[in-house]
């Protein structure tokens, strides 16, 4: 037990060395707020189904997207991962794939691949002809699309039974149809530590910050006809401040062969003032915690809140809010199937619920 209290002051402080080193950079305040967000959405319907509270936890092809040290806990020699997801309606899509295997006793690697877009998105700007009637073949339809692959490499360090280390080089391509595109590169690193029935783990995503730089069409950004003119973007750079998620976890053997698995994440973000819990000009620090039910580890059931908001009504008054979670998984001979329902909104709009979003993924493992 000594040894797991030494190993989490040791997670706690490499979280701290970091946060000090990232808040330098906030302080000069050069970067926007929710900057390549469509990284942060999620993956795979375990994680979705525990309200995204898998850093100490993720232990599959998915630890490349959600803590790469992860992948040296993997029970198959090679593990692959589908998901598709629609959000908001079925207006957004969200998909996923990775593929993980080891090296060697001591090392890991993997590979992910994300695209999150809205297709079809119609052009107008040309509806109205020169004679000013309408003429529906000059509609034109584009899509905004994000993209990101991810190469991740794990190894245990030294002789700590259950260290793990990782690191992600991530590769960033997002596009606005032919009016702007841009390319982005950086890097995250994490830890994992197991002890028993323990579970720590550290993720630093965009540990060096990620830079995104953007190209911007300015002949394909002209105005309406008729239009006021607005201002039109130029080529610049966009970059990701750090954010860190410290987690741990806890395996619990219940009678009748079934096991309860608990966690916590707490995500710090140093882009500035967030709606979260814990907020601040420095850092903002949103926690969400999961439950994991196994019978046989062939079925679960899984539950989780997460992205607590203070929420405004109509009316004026304000109210903590959370977003559950709820899932359902099954392993058998290699194959995993979870399903997630997940809600992005924690507020009724109008005096409606936002609708559920179903999120499926399927993975397989190999001996």
């Amino acid at each position: 037990m000594m040894h797991l209290f030494r190993s989490t002051a040791l997670l706690v402080s490499a979280s701290s060395l970091l946060f000090l080193t990232a808040t330098t950079v906030s302080a000069q305040d050069l970067t926007p707020k929710y900057s390549n967000e469509f990284l942060n959405v999620g993956v795979g319907g375990r994680a979705l189904g525990m309200g995204k509270v898998q850093v100490s936890l993720a232990q599959d092809a998915t630890a490349g997207y959600w803590n790469p040290a992860g992948l040296l806990s993997q029970k198959a020699k090679y593990d692959a991962v589908l998901m598709h997801s629609e959000l908001f309606s079925g207006i957004v899509k969200n998909d996923y794939a990775a593929f993980s295997m080891p090296l060697d006793e001591k090392s890991a690697i993997g590979i992910s691949a994300v695209r999150l877009g809205v297709d079809d998105i119609a052009d107008t700007r040309d509806l109205i002809n020169e004679f000013g009637y309408i003429d529906y073949t000059k509609i034109r339809y584009f899509s905004v699309s994000d993209y990101a692959v991810v190469l991740s490499y794990a190894r245990k360090i030294g002789n700590v039974e259950g260290l793990k280390v990782g690191a992600n080089a991530k590769i960033i391509y997002r596009n606005i149809g032919s009016f702007a595109n841009a390319w982005g590169f950086g890097i995250d690193a994490g830890v994992q530590y197991d002890k028993g029935n323990w579970r720590l783990g550290l993720m630093a995503r965009d540990i060096t910050t990620t830079y995104n730089s953007w190209a911007i069409n300015a002949d394909e950004l002209r105005p309406t006809p008729g239009a006021p003119l607005d201002e039109i973007p130029t080529n610049r750079t966009e970059i990701t401040l750090p954010t860190f998620v410290l987690g741990v976890g806890r395996l619990v053997e219940l009678p009748g062969e079934f096991t309860a698995l608990a966690a916590v994440d707490l995500e710090i973000t140093t882009d500035g003032q967030r709606n979260t819990l814990v907020s601040s000009k420095v850092a903002s620090i949103d926690p969400r915690a999961g439950l994991e039910i196994g019978y046989k580890n062939l079925a679960f059931l899984r539950g989780g809140v997460s992205n607590v908001q203070q929420i405004q009504s109509f009316t004026g008054s304000e109210a903590w809010k959370v977003q559950p979670s709820l899932g359902v998984g099954v392993a058998l001979s290699g194959l995993r199937l979870d399903v997630a329902l997940s809600q992005l909104a924690v507020e009724k709009l109008g005096g409606r619920t936002q609708t559920n979003n179903i999120i499926v993924s399927l993975g397989y493992g190999i001996k």
